[in-house]
């Protein structure tokens, strides 16, 4: 699978983010506050995965239904992969 600029983007933004709590950590700031981000960087940890999995999932049915094979495999297996990464 190829990886998009966009995904490579919002991996980029997402180390931000960690480098943004790893500072506030260090700075002592407030509980609540760190959580929050902390909060932020899973969600957006979520939408990456979700990005990534429906791309391949896309990839994989397109090259299936070109071999006329019916793509219930591909699908299982990004549904296995979404609850995995919960």
């Amino acid at each position: 699978m190829q990886y998009d600029d966009a995904i490579k983007n919002r991996l980029r933004r997402i180390e931000g983010q960690i480098h943004g709590v790893a500072n506030m950590i260090e700075q002592n700031k407030n509980c609540k506050d760190v959580v929050t981000q902390l909060s932020a960087v899973r969600s957006a940890v979520d939408r990456a995965i979700g990005l990534i999995v429906a791309n391949n999932l896309a990839e994989c049915i397109r090259m299936d239904m070109e071999k006329g094979i019916i793509p219930d495999k591909a699908i299982q297996e990004a549904v296995d992969l979404l609850v995995k990464s919960r």
